[in-house]
């Protein structure tokens, strides 16, 4: 469940946790442009066909979690890159 409908931020944090087959899943960090706040999340709340990735420095918009405070939920990029740039 979410708060105050969508939010805008940019992703300031990539923090691995060693989880998955290759050992390179991690939590990403989004700094909200409002308040401030920092929200966590990982690949499982991008919302985007394909490939889940976000990069540190991209603009999201996102919902505040009510059931996990400090945690963000169904994050779309907002800055989506050419994918000939993105995958190079």
């Amino acid at each position: 469940m979410s708060v105050d409908g969508p939010r805008h931020g940019t992703i300031v944090d990539r923090r691995p946790s060693g989880g998955g087959l290759s050992g390179t899943l991690g939590t990403y960090v989004v700094q909200d442009d409002e308040d401030e706040r920092y929200y966590s999340f990982d690949y499982r709340q991008i919302v985007t066909e394909g490939f889940r990735t976000i990069r540190t420095g991209e603009r999201v918009r996102f919902q505040a979690s009510t059931d996990s405070p400090g945690q963000a939920e169904f994050v779309i990029r907002l800055d989506q890159p050419d994918p000939a740039e993105y995958y190079r």
